[in-house]
């Protein structure tokens, strides 16, 4: 699979995966109410196991036999879930707390800022073919 098409599909996922995270941040922050960094954290975390399965079965599928999925899952959090967790929650500190912006167009910078970065490690780490 070419690169381009390898990153137009991270992007796809990405972009569902982002509706799936500002859905969840706003349902976790209306119904739960408290500090906005714990809602984002359990968002982010709800997100990192969607993308996970689509990149599993979607953007990397020809690189699934290469090892198992509980191994790239673990690469996975250790690599792309520290990115985005750390990422975002140090953006929204930022972007909320001190740029005082609402909170889902924060967390849309934030996202967006973290994802060339994932797709990176994602590509040559977390889902990387045998060598």
């Amino acid at each position: 699979m070419t690169p381009f098409l390898r990153w137009w599909k991270f992007n796809l996922v990405g972009a569902i995966g982002m509706a799936v995270q500002l859905t969840a941040l706003a349902f976790i922050n209306h119904w739960i109410p408290g500090h906005y960094l714990y809602a984002s954290a359990a968002a982010i975390e709800l997100t990192l196991l969607h993308n996970f399965v689509w990149h599993l079965h979607y953007t990397w599928r020809d690189r699934r036999k290469d090892s198992s999925w509980l191994s790239q899952l673990i690469r996975f959090h250790c690599s792309n879930g520290l990115v985005s967790l750390l990422g975002n929650l140090a953006l929204m500190r930022l972007l909320v707390h001190e740029a005082h912006l609402p909170l889902l167009i924060a967390n849309s910078i934030a996202i967006l800022c973290c994802s060339i970065v994932n797709f990176c490690i994602g590509n040559n780490w977390a889902f990387a073919a045998a060598s």
